[in-house]
């Protein structure tokens, strides 16, 4: 078992319902769901959007290889609404990123772990906080608790 620590967003419809339909789905394909992070709102991140993002981490035990975990997550999406234009970040009904895969070291063209931005991502790391801040980045060598405080993302996350 390995446990895979997930960041979920949206800010298209109903986002509170997507994030619980998602954590449901997650538990019955990918792995038994062991913590989950308080919902936060933050502000988009890389585009401007009308819409706040609400955000989770959720931690789960899983059985499953990275790969697999990555299509069980894109299907996920897709079943819960998730369109892709393919013009970069954009509003969207929900999102679920792998951040950290035990760990794994991970770098492959459709699949990089630990999350290649989520030490600059405050709508990460806040949530991250919350079910793993003595978390260890096997990359960087420091906890995420230790990543949260000298991130320099200043947009608005809260609870």
């Amino acid at each position: 078992m390995e446990k895979v620590y997930l960041c979920l967003g949206g800010n298209i419809g109903d986002t509170r319902n997507y994030l619980q339909n998602a954590v449901a789905m997650i538990g019955r394909r990918i792995g038994r769901i062991v913590s989950k992070s308080a919902v936060y709102q933050s502000e988009p991140w890389g585009f401007n959007a009308e819409q706040m993002f609400l955000n989770q981490v959720v931690v789960a035990e899983t059985e499953l290889e990275p790969h697999a975990v990555l299509e069980l997550c894109l299907q996920i999406e897709a079943e819960l609404g998730r369109t892709r234009s393919g013009n970069g970040y954009e509003p969207r009904t929900i999102d679920i990123d792998i951040v950290f895969f035990g760990q794994q070291i991970i770098s492959q063209p459709d699949l990089q772990v630990p999350h290649p931005l989520m030490h600059r991502r405050n709508f990460v790391l806040r949530p991250l906080c919350d079910v793993a801040a003595d978390f260890v980045h096997p990359v960087f060598g420091l906890t995420v608790r230790q990543l949260a405080a000298v991130c320099d993302d200043k947009a608005v996350v809260r609870k």
